[in-house]
């Protein structure tokens, strides 16, 4: 399963792949930079979605997701009157997500992991499905529960492991967050994302040369990578280059204009042209 949202944690940030996200905002203390927290945007989807069942009811019901979750809710409905079994369910519940109820979507994928009889593979990856809705409702404590029977479920998921440092990170436990890091990079060693989202939790924990060192890592496996350059601007700006860090934010600008890295990047360089005295 891949993830589905974007989430920068803290002050810090947790990428994704994906669309939607919830945003970190604080106001930023002297001689730091735009920090972020919670914010529920649209209907994410992940490239590819967890199957808890085959057919074509099942494929045109995720397939209306994506454009029209109205249109799968009703199908869903529909079907699941007729016996549509876990995957009528599973369509309802991320049907729900996409008309805005996090809430309810969690509770529901939450159900269906617990009773399906799916192998233990896809019931993890709805249970992940579920700790991301409740990140998505505000509700990192039963977040973290999800995640964690997910990773009871598939102990070697890269992605869960991932996704539960990101949950760790938004209830300020970085050093439990940096522990599934270093699981998850244990197992692809090469993943930027993961490299990107420990510099930040290592920031959170005041150890900036070691953070410094984990988003090097990362903009080496992926020099482009706008978060990391988001992240590494913080660092140098925290080490005194705000040459350095400008550099950063307007390259993360230049290569993801739509993205929030840009857009969090360019509010840091509005802040340094403030000066010190409104930082």
């Amino acid at each position: 399963m891949r993830k589905f949202i974007l989430i920068l944690a803290g002050l810090g940030l947790a990428l994704a792949i994906g669309g939607a996200g919830w945003l970190l905002k604080a106001p930023p203390a002297e001689g730091t930079s735009v920090a972020a927290a919670p914010r529920v945007e649209n209907l994410p989807l992940p490239p590819e979605l967890p199957r808890m069942a085959d057919g074509p009811d099942y494929d045109r019901c995720l397939s209306l997701l994506r454009d029209d979750p109205e249109e799968a809710m009703r199908f869903a409905q529909a079907w699941d009157a007729t016996g549509g079994g876990d995957g009528a369910r599973h369509c309802i519940a991320l049907a729900m997500l996409g008309l805005g109820e996090p809430d309810r979507a969690a509770e529901r994928l939450e159900r269906l992991g617990a009773a399906s009889q799916a192998g233990g593979v896809a019931r993890a990856a709805v249970f992940g499905q579920a700790s991301q809705a409740w990140m998505m409702a505000g509700d990192p404590n039963r977040a973290f529960g999800a995640a964690t029977i997910a990773l009871t479920l598939a102990p070697q998921d890269v992605e869960l492991l991932v996704d539960r440092s990101v949950v760790l990170a938004a209830m300020q436990r970085y050093r439990e967050s940096i522990e599934d890091l270093d699981s998850a990079l244990a197992l692809e060693p090469e993943r930027a994302e993961a490299w990107v989202l420990r510099a930040a939790a290592l920031r959170h924990l005041e150890r900036v040369d070691q953070a410094f060192a984990a988003v090097e890592r990362a903009l080496v496996l992926a020099p482009d990578n706008a978060e990391g350059l988001l992240e590494r601007g913080i660092l140098r700006q925290l080490r005194g280059d705000a040459a350095g860090a400008r550099n950063d934010w307007q390259r993360a600008i230049q290569v993801a204009p739509d993205s929030m890295a840009a857009d969090l990047a360019g509010q840091n360089i509005q802040l340094n042209e403030l000066g010190p005295q409104r930082r």
